[in-house]
């Protein structure tokens, strides 16, 4: 059975970084499509970045891209998300999921629909 345990959410200031971590079980990460995705109160959940299994094809929503990093070590089974230059509006629970699906060179989905398996969430405040 997959497991996935989030970490590393807090309190920071805007302009702050943060580094998440979400260490899995259950199955082999270098097989499955992982992700993170966000959800603010009042707001519907949303990809943050994915990352596909085989080619290691990337997509970051437009309001992260260039302040967010989504990386993987397969090796040790966990997932991290690297938040720098953190702004308020990226104050919300974080979740990282995880799926199988098999994904071409070009592309790799972010949508909540298209993943599986899920961890419990952890907080990010962003906040003078």
């Amino acid at each position: 059975q997959a497991q996935l345990v989030e970490s590393g959410g807090g309190l920071v200031q805007p302009g702050g970084s943060l580094r998440l971590s979400c260490a899995t079980s259950g199955f082999t990460l270098g097989d499955y499509a992982i992700g993170w995705f966000r959800q603010a109160p009042g707001k519907e959940r949303e990809g943050v970045s994915c990352i596909s299994n085989k080619y290691g094809t990337t997509y970051y929503a437009h309001s992260v891209k260039g302040r967010f990093t989504i990386s993987r070590d397969d090796t040790e089974n966990i997932m991290y998300l690297q938040m720098n230059s953190l702004e308020p509006e990226d104050t919300a629970v974080y979740y990282c999921a995880a799926d199988p699906t098999a994904y071409g060179s070009t592309y790799v989905i972010c949508r909540e629909n298209e993943y599986r398996d899920w961890g419990q969430g952890t907080q990010v405040t962003v906040s003078s």
